[in-house]
């Protein structure tokens, strides 16, 4: 890239050609020609602004999960949510949480305060701002049920809300997919319950989530979505494909839905292998499995 970045907020970190395996769950990624960590929220704002005026392309990452950089890595900017956006507040039933928050640690707390509606999300990785992108979900619920508005920066830099009805709620989907905004802080409406009861199905969510998933290992969560009335793990395990490998990338022997990173894979190991089980589950069954992981970078 020829571009020369420079920002006016003193706190905005900037480093060239940083390895994205070092930001990544699965550990895996090449290059990004920057990687940008603002230090504050008008940092944030000047940012994508500085970036949209000089037509650098540019993605936004939090904890690195649900997500796999190619081995060629991204050109343009990567923006890493930091501390700034790492706060709660909780008014009421409502949760006001910023978007690179810890989903396990929203969980927990709001459990402690006796508001439910993140029971679901006992063990899940990532952060709020994610979680909405993604409409994360677990246990039969989601965010969508909780889920009241969001401050949101615009492309443009501008910063607006958009609620509920805007944001178009699906399985593992949301209009942000589709729109260049990023979630700089959510607005959860919970329910009173008894603490106990919440903090036991909390606790039962987690449990079940780390009896039955190779978490926290070197994975980056469910690489497929479920199809309509059916399972992908099971449908993957009965291909027989639990173990199968592609260089250092392994289907999990312990949640066939899941792919290990055993040491040095490559992005491209997980691509084949991620076509290798789509083809044997459609041989089998006559279903397409559509992955949940983001695929960024240059090809």
């Amino acid at each position: 890239m020829q571009h020369e970045l420079s920002f006016r907020d003193p706190e905005t970190e900037v480093i060239c050609n940083e390895a994205l395996a070092r930001h990544t769950t699965w550990k895996i990624g090449g290059p990004a020609d920057y990687l940008l960590i603002p230090k504050t929220k008008a940092g944030l704002i000047e940012a994508i602004q500085t970036l949209t005026s000089q037509h650098v392309p540019w993605l936004i990452l939090g904890k690195g999960s649900n997500l796999l950089v190619t081995d060629k890595g991204f050109r343009g900017a990567v923006i890493k949510l930091n501390r700034a956006l790492d706060f709660i507040r909780i008014e009421g039933n409502m949760a006001h949480v910023g978007a690179a928050y810890s989903l396990i640690k929203l969980a927990a707390l709001t459990s402690k305060h006796g508001l439910s509606g993140f029971e679901f999300a006992g063990g899940i990785p990532g952060t709020v701002g994610g979680a909405v992108y993604m409409n994360a979900g677990a246990n039969g619920a989601d965010i969508s049920q909780i889920f009241q508005s969001a401050e949101v920066i615009l492309e443009s830099g501008e910063v607006g809300r958009m609620y509920a009805d805007e944001l178009q709620f699906a399985y593992r989907h949301s209009a942000l997919q589709k729109k260049r905004a990023i979630v700089t802080e959510a607005s959860f409406q919970l329910a009173y319950q008894d603490s106990d009861s919440i903090k036991k199905r909390f606790n039962q969510n987690k449990e079940t989530r780390m009896r039955t998933q190779p978490l926290p290992l070197d994975c980056a969560g469910s690489v497929f979505r479920n199809p309509p009335n059916a399972y992908a793990a099971k449908l993957i395990e009965e291909a027989g494909l639990k173990g199968v490998r592609y260089g250092d990338a392994e289907v999990s022997s312990k949640h066939a839905n899941f792919i290990m990173n055993m040491g040095h894979a490559r992005a491209a190991d997980v691509l084949n292998l991620i076509q290798h089980i789509q083809e044997k589950v459609h041989a089998q069954y006559q279903v397409q499995l559509v992955p949940e992981i983001i695929v960024v970078g240059e090809k």
